[in-house]
């Protein structure tokens, strides 16, 4: 089957499951990109100034388009919608593609967040339908349980936030967990004098203002670092916990008794039920399914359910990627979280199938 029916038949399919096709703009405002990712994005986009002045892009990422989209709308209500086009970003290598065609879906502003996951995930099979293949794999990851797990250890809030920001970002995430354990970062000469400085301005009025905050909002910040310096040993512990728990990888069906059990040893006031995942099945359309306490470590604003497909023809190979994303639209400039899961079909490894 040719790329362009094959193309049609899966938005057919999709349709069918009751989404609303919709057009993204391919220009949006760089700031919106910026803000939300920092300036060392800004290498991967292509980006340009109008008459007005106003630095603008074309979109690196269609569901960041959808989403900027849904804001400006100020949507209030649900939708379940999909698109269709290009996304233009530039690669770290010379062979990485620069335009990246893809068919995407989405579930916006549903508060039935499990069952959501599941629909997506349920769309993305029916997808598969179409398409003519003997055996894949299927990956499901959920970051909102290594997010519940790090806000049950005993580690300053500090380096929880660090730690689940920078989360996608491997190599220094794990600098990070060297850092924690060696208790490196933290210069006792520099609590010792934290704590000299506490001790004169608690005595003082604290209605007085230094550098315009008050003494009294200054004192809370050296509360806070003076009594949550991290100890070695428990930075160590922490460390620990986190390694094994990111080495956690099964099928689908033991994930939850796997991830309790771990909880249980290393005494966790934590219990996960079966509809943090989706599926259950460990096969399930041809495809393996299995979860992976680590995926998602690459993809930078996914909140909780994350999942990979991966199948293979005698010809070529599809990939579906999606997950939950539930703070980009607030991050983008909205007031509040809004509840978001979709997936994107990657055109480009469609060629010929059957």
């Amino acid at each position: 089957m040719k790329s362009k029916n094959l193309s049609e038949n899966i938005l057919k399919v999709i349709k069918s499951n009751g989404y609303k096709y919709i057009d993204l703009d391919t220009v949006i405002d760089t700031n919106l990109i910026l803000e939300r990712s920092g300036e060392n994005f800004k290498r991967f986009i292509f980006s340009f100034n109008d008459q007005l002045g106003n630095e603008l892009c074309l979109r690196p990422d269609l569901t960041i388009a959808s989403c900027v989209r849904y804001l400006n709308n100020n949507k209030k209500t649900s939708e379940k919608i999909f698109y269709s086009g290009q996304a233009f970003r530039k690669g770290l290598n010379k062979k990485d593609s620069v335009i990246r065609s893809q068919i995407g879906f989405e579930i916006l502003g549903s508060f039935t967040e499990k069952k959501d996951d599941k629909k997506i995930i349920e769309t993305s099979l029916k997808a598969l339908s179409k398409i003519k293949y003997k055996s894949g794999n299927l990956v499901i990851g959920n970051i909102e349980i290594f997010r519940l797990l790090l806000d049950k250890l005993d580690c300053p809030a500090r380096w929880k936030l660090r730690l689940q920001r920078h989360f996608w970002r491997e190599k220094y995430f794990n600098d990070l967990l060297k850092r924690l354990e060696t208790n490196s970062d933290v210069d006792p000469t520099i609590v010792e004098i934290d704590k000299k400085k506490y001790s004169r301005m608690i005595n003082g009025n604290q209605k007085n203002e230094v550098a315009g905050r008050s003494i009294e909002e200054i004192l809370l910040r050296f509360d806070s670092k003076i009594k949550d310096p991290r100890r070695t040993k428990k930075g160590s512990n922490v460390v620990k916990i986190l390694k094994e728990y990111l080495k956690i990888e099964c099928p689908i069906n033991q994930a939850s008794k796997k991830l309790n059990l771990f909880f249980k040893k290393n005494k966790i006031n934590l219990r996960v039920q079966d509809d943090y995942f989706p599926i259950t099945k460990n096969k399930i359309n041809k495809l393996n399914v299995r979860f992976n306490s680590s995926f998602g470590r690459h993809l930078e604003y996914y909140t909780g359910l994350v999942f990979k497909i991966d199948i293979k023809s005698k010809s070529e190979k599809l990939n579906i990627r999606g997950g939950r994303y539930d703070s980009l639209i607030k991050d983008l400039g909205f007031k509040k979280n809004i509840p978001a899961v979709g997936a994107a079909i990657n055109l480009e490894k469609i060629w010929l199938f059957g």
